[in-house]
Protein backbone atom coordinates (compact mmCIF):
# COMPACT_ATOMS: atom_id res chain seq x y z
CA UNK A 1 0.00 0.00 0.00
CA UNK A 2 0.84 3.24 -0.97
CA UNK A 3 2.01 6.13 1.55
CA UNK A 4 -1.14 8.59 0.35
CA UNK A 5 -3.25 5.47 0.33
CA UNK A 6 -2.40 4.56 3.69
CA UNK A 7 -2.68 8.07 5.03
CA UNK A 8 -6.23 8.63 3.44
CA UNK A 9 -6.97 5.43 5.83
CA UNK A 10 -5.71 7.27 8.45
CA UNK A 11 -7.62 10.29 8.32
CA UNK A 12 -10.64 8.33 7.94
CA UNK A 13 -10.27 6.23 11.06
CA UNK A 14 -8.38 8.27 13.51
CA UNK A 15 -8.79 9.74 15.83
CA UNK A 16 -12.36 8.77 15.19
CA UNK A 17 -14.02 6.53 12.53
CA UNK A 18 -15.43 8.67 10.17
CA UNK A 19 -15.30 12.65 9.74
CA UNK A 20 -18.47 14.37 11.82
CA UNK A 21 -20.36 13.77 14.77
CA UNK A 22 -23.14 15.76 17.09
CA UNK A 23 -22.60 17.92 19.11
CA UNK A 24 -25.07 19.59 22.13
CA UNK A 25 -25.85 23.32 21.19
CA UNK A 26 -27.27 24.08 24.60
CA UNK A 27 -26.67 23.66 28.63
CA UNK A 28 -27.39 20.07 29.21
CA UNK A 29 -25.68 20.24 32.84
CA UNK A 30 -28.14 20.60 35.46
CA UNK A 31 -31.52 18.53 36.59
CA UNK A 32 -33.83 21.70 35.47
CA UNK A 33 -31.80 21.62 31.79
CA UNK A 34 -32.90 18.29 31.09
CA UNK A 35 -36.38 18.62 32.30
CA UNK A 36 -36.32 21.84 29.10
CA UNK A 37 -35.12 19.33 26.94
CA UNK A 38 -36.95 16.58 27.65
CA UNK A 39 -39.59 15.47 29.19
CA UNK A 40 -41.92 17.76 30.71
CA UNK A 41 -40.10 21.07 29.00
CA UNK A 42 -39.99 19.28 25.49
CA UNK A 43 -44.09 19.41 25.13
CA UNK A 44 -44.29 22.77 24.65
CA UNK A 45 -42.16 23.19 21.14
CA UNK A 46 -44.42 19.78 20.06
CA UNK A 47 -47.69 22.00 20.98
CA UNK A 48 -46.39 24.92 18.86
CA UNK A 49 -45.12 23.13 15.66
CA UNK A 50 -48.37 21.28 16.01
CA UNK A 51 -50.05 24.56 15.58
CA UNK A 52 -48.07 26.05 12.96
CA UNK A 53 -45.52 23.96 11.21
CA UNK A 54 -43.22 27.28 10.67
CA UNK A 55 -42.66 27.18 14.50
CA UNK A 56 -40.55 23.98 13.58
CA UNK A 57 -37.65 26.68 12.56
CA UNK A 58 -37.45 28.25 15.46
CA UNK A 59 -37.46 25.52 17.65
CA UNK A 60 -35.44 22.65 16.27
CA UNK A 61 -32.57 22.91 14.17
CA UNK A 62 -34.61 22.13 10.94
CA UNK A 63 -33.03 25.57 9.32
CA UNK A 64 -29.56 24.46 9.19
CA UNK A 65 -29.81 21.05 8.27
CA UNK A 66 -28.96 19.95 5.29
CA UNK A 67 -29.61 15.75 4.30
CA UNK A 68 -26.37 14.57 2.10
CA UNK A 69 -28.51 11.62 0.23
CA UNK A 70 -26.74 9.41 -2.40
CA UNK A 71 -27.34 6.10 -3.75
CA UNK A 72 -24.09 5.31 -4.53
CA UNK A 73 -25.12 4.25 -8.14
CA UNK A 74 -22.46 7.33 -9.44
CA UNK A 75 -19.78 7.44 -6.86
CA UNK A 76 -17.24 10.14 -8.39
CA UNK A 77 -14.41 8.38 -10.63
CA UNK A 78 -15.57 4.83 -9.11
CA UNK A 79 -18.68 4.02 -10.31
CA UNK A 80 -21.83 2.04 -8.91
CA UNK A 81 -20.39 1.08 -5.51
CA UNK A 82 -23.50 0.69 -3.35
CA UNK A 83 -24.98 2.77 -0.94
CA UNK A 84 -22.16 2.22 1.93
CA UNK A 85 -19.63 2.95 0.10
CA UNK A 86 -20.46 6.22 -0.50
CA UNK A 87 -20.85 6.85 2.97
CA UNK A 88 -17.28 8.39 3.03
CA UNK A 89 -18.07 10.49 0.10
CA UNK A 90 -21.11 12.03 2.08
CA UNK A 91 -19.58 12.49 5.00
CA UNK A 92 -16.92 14.72 3.20
CA UNK A 93 -19.54 16.43 1.78
CA UNK A 94 -21.12 17.46 5.49
CA UNK A 95 -17.41 17.90 6.33
CA UNK A 96 -17.53 20.55 3.97
CA UNK A 97 -21.27 22.40 4.49
CA UNK A 98 -19.85 22.76 8.09
CA UNK A 99 -16.59 24.10 7.73
CA UNK A 100 -17.11 26.44 5.02
CA UNK A 101 -21.02 27.68 6.03
CA UNK A 102 -21.28 26.56 9.08
CA UNK A 103 -24.33 24.23 7.74
CA UNK A 104 -25.20 21.25 9.98
CA UNK A 105 -25.78 17.77 7.97
CA UNK A 106 -26.49 14.24 7.83
CA UNK A 107 -25.47 11.81 5.42
CA UNK A 108 -28.25 9.33 4.75
CA UNK A 109 -27.27 6.30 2.13
CA UNK A 110 -30.17 5.18 0.32
CA UNK A 111 -30.40 0.77 -0.48
CA UNK A 112 -32.80 1.59 -3.51
CA UNK A 113 -32.52 1.54 -7.26
CA UNK A 114 -35.72 2.15 -8.45
CA UNK A 115 -36.16 6.07 -8.61
CA UNK A 116 -39.62 5.51 -7.25
CA UNK A 117 -38.00 4.17 -3.82
CA UNK A 118 -35.61 6.77 -3.75
CA UNK A 119 -38.26 9.21 -4.37
CA UNK A 120 -40.28 8.07 -2.01
CA UNK A 121 -37.77 8.08 0.34
CA UNK A 122 -36.42 11.36 0.11
CA UNK A 123 -39.93 12.84 -0.20
CA UNK A 124 -41.12 11.00 3.61
CA UNK A 125 -37.99 12.76 5.19
CA UNK A 126 -37.84 15.79 3.99
CA UNK A 127 -39.88 17.59 6.75
CA UNK A 128 -36.64 16.98 9.34
CA UNK A 129 -34.61 19.07 6.83
CA UNK A 130 -33.89 22.92 5.62
CA UNK A 131 -32.39 21.37 2.22
CA UNK A 132 -31.79 18.53 0.33
CA UNK A 133 -28.46 17.61 -1.50
CA UNK A 134 -28.38 14.76 -3.49
CA UNK A 135 -25.34 13.39 -4.45
CA UNK A 136 -23.34 10.42 -6.46
CA UNK A 137 -26.67 9.20 -8.19
CA UNK A 138 -26.49 8.12 -11.64
CA UNK A 139 -27.93 9.52 -14.90
CA UNK A 140 -30.39 9.22 -16.47
CA UNK A 141 -32.22 8.07 -13.15
CA UNK A 142 -31.02 11.25 -11.38
CA UNK A 143 -33.15 13.78 -13.43
CA UNK A 144 -36.08 12.39 -12.64
CA UNK A 145 -35.36 11.90 -8.67
CA UNK A 146 -34.74 15.22 -8.74
CA UNK A 147 -37.52 17.12 -10.45
CA UNK A 148 -39.99 14.54 -8.25
CA UNK A 149 -38.50 15.28 -5.09
CA UNK A 150 -38.21 19.33 -5.75
CA UNK A 151 -42.05 19.23 -7.15
CA UNK A 152 -43.22 17.21 -4.04
CA UNK A 153 -40.98 18.89 -1.35
CA UNK A 154 -41.60 22.62 -0.39
CA UNK A 155 -37.16 22.94 1.13
CA UNK A 156 -34.42 23.27 -1.80
CA UNK A 157 -33.59 20.19 -3.46
CA UNK A 158 -30.39 20.45 -5.02
CA UNK A 159 -28.32 17.78 -6.81
CA UNK A 160 -24.71 18.84 -6.52
CA UNK A 161 -23.20 16.69 -9.60
CA UNK A 162 -25.51 18.50 -11.86
CA UNK A 163 -25.57 22.13 -10.52
CA UNK A 164 -22.76 22.64 -8.38
CA UNK A 165 -20.51 21.05 -10.97
CA UNK A 166 -22.56 23.86 -13.66
CA UNK A 167 -22.42 26.88 -11.51
CA UNK A 168 -18.76 26.51 -10.71
CA UNK A 169 -17.72 25.78 -14.61
CA UNK A 170 -20.20 28.34 -15.34
CA UNK A 171 -18.12 30.88 -13.35
CA UNK A 172 -15.02 30.42 -14.16
CA UNK A 173 -15.83 29.60 -18.00
CA UNK A 174 -17.20 33.38 -18.06
CA UNK A 175 -14.44 34.63 -16.37
CA UNK A 176 -11.62 32.93 -19.18
CA UNK A 177 -14.41 34.36 -21.54
CA UNK A 178 -13.38 37.67 -20.74
CA UNK A 179 -9.51 37.07 -20.31
CA UNK A 180 -9.28 35.74 -24.08
CA UNK A 181 -11.57 38.58 -24.80
CA UNK A 182 -14.92 36.64 -26.35
CA UNK A 183 -18.19 36.81 -26.14
CA UNK A 184 -20.50 33.83 -24.94
CA UNK A 185 -23.04 35.01 -27.30
CA UNK A 186 -20.78 34.14 -30.53
CA UNK A 187 -18.73 31.12 -29.47
CA UNK A 188 -18.93 27.57 -30.41
CA UNK A 189 -18.38 24.83 -27.77
CA UNK A 190 -17.75 21.13 -27.69
CA UNK A 191 -18.96 18.92 -24.63
CA UNK A 192 -17.23 15.89 -24.72
CA UNK A 193 -19.69 13.77 -22.15
CA UNK A 194 -23.63 13.74 -21.76
CA UNK A 195 -24.03 12.79 -18.40
CA UNK A 196 -26.22 14.81 -15.34
CA UNK A 197 -22.67 17.34 -15.17
CA UNK A 198 -22.35 17.53 -19.04
CA UNK A 199 -26.19 18.36 -18.90
CA UNK A 200 -26.54 20.34 -16.09
CA UNK A 201 -23.50 22.64 -17.58
CA UNK A 202 -24.04 23.32 -20.80
CA UNK A 203 -28.02 24.21 -19.47
CA UNK A 204 -26.90 26.82 -17.26
CA UNK A 205 -24.22 27.98 -19.96
CA UNK A 206 -26.81 28.51 -22.78
CA UNK A 207 -28.97 30.29 -19.56
CA UNK A 208 -25.52 32.54 -19.32
CA UNK A 209 -26.02 33.59 -23.37
CA UNK A 210 -24.50 30.26 -24.94
CA UNK A 211 -26.14 29.61 -28.21
CA UNK A 212 -27.69 25.97 -27.95
CA UNK A 213 -27.30 26.02 -31.68
CA UNK A 214 -23.55 26.45 -31.16
CA UNK A 215 -23.36 23.85 -28.34
CA UNK A 216 -21.86 20.11 -30.10
CA UNK A 217 -22.10 17.69 -27.59
CA UNK A 218 -21.07 13.97 -27.72
CA UNK A 219 -21.68 10.57 -25.70
CA UNK A 220 -20.32 7.07 -26.73
CA UNK A 221 -21.82 7.36 -29.81
CA UNK A 222 -20.62 10.55 -31.29
CA UNK A 223 -22.03 13.91 -31.91
CA UNK A 224 -25.85 14.00 -30.74
CA UNK A 225 -27.44 15.19 -33.73
CA UNK A 226 -30.79 14.81 -35.63
CA UNK A 227 -30.16 11.59 -37.36
CA UNK A 228 -29.78 9.89 -33.79
CA UNK A 229 -32.71 7.38 -32.49
CA UNK A 230 -30.74 6.10 -29.23
CA UNK A 231 -30.99 9.24 -27.25
CA UNK A 232 -32.85 9.74 -24.29
CA UNK A 233 -35.27 12.76 -23.78
CA UNK A 234 -32.17 14.49 -21.92
CA UNK A 235 -30.00 14.25 -24.76
CA UNK A 236 -32.37 14.68 -27.55
CA UNK A 237 -32.68 18.72 -26.18
CA UNK A 238 -29.15 18.87 -27.29
CA UNK A 239 -29.47 17.18 -31.11
CA UNK A 240 -28.66 19.44 -33.56
CA UNK A 241 -28.77 19.28 -37.37
CA UNK A 242 -24.90 18.75 -38.77
CA UNK A 243 -22.99 16.23 -40.46
CA UNK A 244 -19.94 16.39 -38.40
CA UNK A 245 -19.72 12.76 -35.94
CA UNK A 246 -17.06 12.63 -34.11
CA UNK A 247 -14.76 14.61 -31.65
CA UNK A 248 -12.31 15.05 -34.44
CA UNK A 249 -15.03 16.85 -36.85
CA UNK A 250 -16.55 18.52 -33.93
CA UNK A 251 -13.54 20.40 -32.33
CA UNK A 252 -12.43 22.15 -35.50
CA UNK A 253 -12.78 25.51 -34.72
CA UNK A 254 -14.26 25.29 -31.75
CA UNK A 255 -13.71 27.94 -28.69
CA UNK A 256 -14.44 26.17 -25.93
CA UNK A 257 -13.73 22.43 -25.11
CA UNK A 258 -15.86 21.47 -22.30
CA UNK A 259 -14.44 17.67 -21.03
CA UNK A 260 -16.86 15.57 -18.76
CA UNK A 261 -16.28 11.93 -19.69
CA UNK A 262 -12.68 10.56 -19.25
CA UNK A 263 -9.02 10.33 -19.24
CA UNK A 264 -6.94 11.27 -22.34
CA UNK A 265 -9.18 11.66 -24.89
CA UNK A 266 -8.71 14.95 -26.64
CA UNK A 267 -5.37 14.39 -28.86
CA UNK A 268 -2.95 17.09 -29.80
CA UNK A 269 -3.80 17.14 -33.28
CA UNK A 270 -7.93 18.22 -31.67
CA UNK A 271 -6.33 20.69 -29.65
CA UNK A 272 -4.15 22.23 -32.85
CA UNK A 273 -7.59 22.39 -34.53
CA UNK A 274 -9.49 24.74 -31.84
CA UNK A 275 -10.35 28.36 -32.82
CA UNK A 276 -7.22 31.19 -30.85
CA UNK A 277 -7.51 31.61 -28.01
CA UNK A 278 -9.19 28.18 -26.83
CA UNK A 279 -10.78 27.78 -23.50
CA UNK A 280 -10.05 24.05 -22.36
CA UNK A 281 -12.38 22.79 -19.69
CA UNK A 282 -11.13 19.01 -18.81
CA UNK A 283 -12.82 18.06 -16.11
CA UNK A 284 -12.51 14.25 -15.89
CA UNK A 285 -10.98 13.41 -12.20
CA UNK A 286 -8.83 12.20 -11.48
CA UNK A 287 -6.77 12.10 -15.19
CA UNK A 288 -8.20 14.92 -17.48
CA UNK A 289 -9.04 14.43 -21.31
CA UNK A 290 -6.11 16.18 -21.83
CA UNK A 291 -2.66 16.69 -20.01
CA UNK A 292 -2.26 20.41 -19.23
CA UNK A 293 1.23 20.81 -19.74
CA UNK A 294 0.91 18.76 -23.06
CA UNK A 295 -1.81 21.18 -23.69
CA UNK A 296 -0.40 24.33 -23.11
CA UNK A 297 2.92 23.26 -25.23
CA UNK A 298 0.53 23.02 -28.12
CA UNK A 299 -1.20 25.67 -27.67
CA UNK A 300 0.23 28.61 -25.48
CA UNK A 301 -2.81 30.52 -26.32
CA UNK A 302 -5.13 28.58 -24.15
CA UNK A 303 -6.95 29.11 -21.00
CA UNK A 304 -7.17 25.23 -19.07
CA UNK A 305 -8.86 24.37 -16.22
CA UNK A 306 -9.21 20.81 -15.10
CA UNK A 307 -10.64 19.24 -11.70
CA UNK A 308 -7.79 18.82 -10.22
CA UNK A 309 -5.76 21.01 -7.25
CA UNK A 310 -2.50 20.34 -8.47
CA UNK A 311 -2.67 22.70 -11.48
CA UNK A 312 -4.10 26.29 -11.67
CA UNK A 313 -7.89 26.89 -12.26
CA UNK A 314 -10.03 23.75 -10.49
CA UNK A 315 -12.65 23.46 -11.05
CA UNK A 316 -14.12 22.42 -7.51
CA UNK A 317 -17.49 22.20 -6.24
CA UNK A 318 -16.77 23.47 -3.16
CA UNK A 319 -16.68 26.58 -4.07
CA UNK A 320 -20.54 26.68 -4.64
CA UNK A 321 -22.92 24.17 -2.82
CA UNK A 322 -22.20 25.45 0.73
CA UNK A 323 -23.25 29.20 -0.31
CA UNK A 324 -25.62 28.21 -2.27
CA UNK A 325 -27.21 26.60 0.64
CA UNK A 326 -26.09 29.18 3.09
CA UNK A 327 -27.82 31.68 0.95
CA UNK A 328 -30.71 29.71 0.69
CA UNK A 329 -31.50 28.47 4.09
CA UNK A 330 -30.75 31.65 5.37
CA UNK A 331 -33.62 33.55 3.43
CA UNK A 332 -35.77 29.82 3.78
CA UNK A 333 -35.87 29.96 0.13
CA UNK A 334 -38.76 26.87 -0.87
CA UNK A 335 -35.81 25.61 -3.84
CA UNK A 336 -33.24 26.67 -5.77
CA UNK A 337 -33.87 27.87 -9.29
CA UNK A 338 -32.20 29.11 -12.24
CA UNK A 339 -31.81 32.79 -11.63
CA UNK A 340 -30.38 31.55 -7.76
CA UNK A 341 -27.75 29.79 -9.85
CA UNK A 342 -26.92 32.16 -12.16
CA UNK A 343 -26.59 34.61 -9.50
CA UNK A 344 -24.00 31.96 -7.73
CA UNK A 345 -21.97 31.78 -10.83
CA UNK A 346 -21.96 35.19 -11.81
CA UNK A 347 -21.05 36.43 -8.27
CA UNK A 348 -18.20 33.13 -8.07
CA UNK A 349 -16.60 34.92 -11.70
CA UNK A 350 -16.93 38.37 -10.23
CA UNK A 351 -14.66 37.32 -7.36
CA UNK A 352 -11.79 36.76 -9.48
CA UNK A 353 -11.63 41.08 -10.32
CA UNK A 354 -11.08 41.89 -7.01
CA UNK A 355 -7.62 41.84 -4.99
CA UNK A 356 -6.80 38.45 -3.37
CA UNK A 357 -6.08 38.85 0.43
CA UNK A 358 -2.75 37.38 1.61
CA UNK A 359 -4.36 34.91 3.52
CA UNK A 360 -5.01 33.27 0.63
CA UNK A 361 -1.80 34.01 -0.70
CA UNK A 362 -0.26 32.17 1.79
CA UNK A 363 -2.40 29.38 1.49
CA UNK A 364 -2.10 28.64 -1.75
CA UNK A 365 1.98 28.98 -1.05
CA UNK A 366 2.42 31.55 -3.81
CA UNK A 367 3.24 35.61 -4.09
CA UNK A 368 0.39 37.05 -6.11
CA UNK A 369 -2.41 36.03 -7.92
CA UNK A 370 -4.25 38.13 -10.25
CA UNK A 371 -7.00 37.63 -13.15
CA UNK A 372 -5.57 36.31 -15.96
CA UNK A 373 -4.70 32.43 -17.82
CA UNK A 374 -3.84 31.18 -14.53
CA UNK A 375 -6.54 32.70 -12.26
CA UNK A 376 -10.12 32.58 -13.60
CA UNK A 377 -11.33 30.82 -10.37
CA UNK A 378 -11.25 32.04 -6.67
CA UNK A 379 -9.13 29.49 -4.51
CA UNK A 380 -11.41 27.22 -2.24
CA UNK A 381 -9.69 28.74 0.70
CA UNK A 382 -11.06 32.50 0.27
CA UNK A 383 -13.44 33.25 3.15
CA UNK A 384 -15.13 36.42 0.94
CA UNK A 385 -16.88 33.55 -1.17
CA UNK A 386 -19.25 33.02 2.32
CA UNK A 387 -20.41 36.45 2.07
CA UNK A 388 -20.18 37.21 -1.62
CA UNK A 389 -22.06 34.00 -2.90
CA UNK A 390 -24.51 33.54 -0.28
CA UNK A 391 -25.54 37.23 -0.58
CA UNK A 392 -25.99 36.77 -4.20
CA UNK A 393 -28.17 33.64 -3.78
CA UNK A 394 -30.67 35.04 -0.66
CA UNK A 395 -31.38 38.69 -2.72
CA UNK A 396 -32.12 36.36 -6.01
CA UNK A 397 -34.17 34.19 -3.94
CA UNK A 398 -36.13 36.97 -2.47
CA UNK A 399 -36.32 39.16 -6.35
CA UNK A 400 -38.03 35.58 -7.52
CA UNK A 401 -40.15 34.97 -5.02
CA UNK A 402 -38.62 31.90 -3.30
CA UNK A 403 -37.53 33.27 -0.36
CA UNK A 404 -39.80 33.38 2.94
CA UNK A 405 -37.64 35.43 5.01
CA UNK A 406 -36.70 38.89 3.86
CA UNK A 407 -33.82 40.83 2.82
CA UNK A 408 -31.35 41.20 4.95
CA UNK A 409 -30.54 37.34 5.79
CA UNK A 410 -29.84 36.75 9.13
CA UNK A 411 -26.52 34.72 9.36
CA UNK A 412 -25.77 32.51 11.93
CA UNK A 413 -21.95 32.62 12.07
Amino acid sequence: MTDEKQAALDYHQYPTPGKISIELTTSAETQRDLALAYSPGVAEPVKAIAEDPEAAYRYTGKGNLVAVISTGSAILGLGNLGPLASKPVMEGKALLFKRFANIDSVDIEIDASEPKDIIDTVVRIAGTFGGINLEDIKAPECFEIEKACIEACDIPVFHDDQHGTAIVTVAGMLSALEVQGKRIEDVKMVCLGAGSAAIACTNLLISAGLKRENVFMLDRGGVIQTERYDLNEYKQAFAIETDRRTLDDAIDGADIFLGLSGANLLSESQMKKMAPKPIVFACSNPDPEIDPVVAKAIRPDVIMATGRSDFPNQVNNVLGFPYIFRGALDVRAREINEEMKLAAAYAIAALTNEPVPQEVLDACGVESLSKGPEYIIPKPMDARLLTVVSDAVAKAAISTGAARLPYPAHYPL
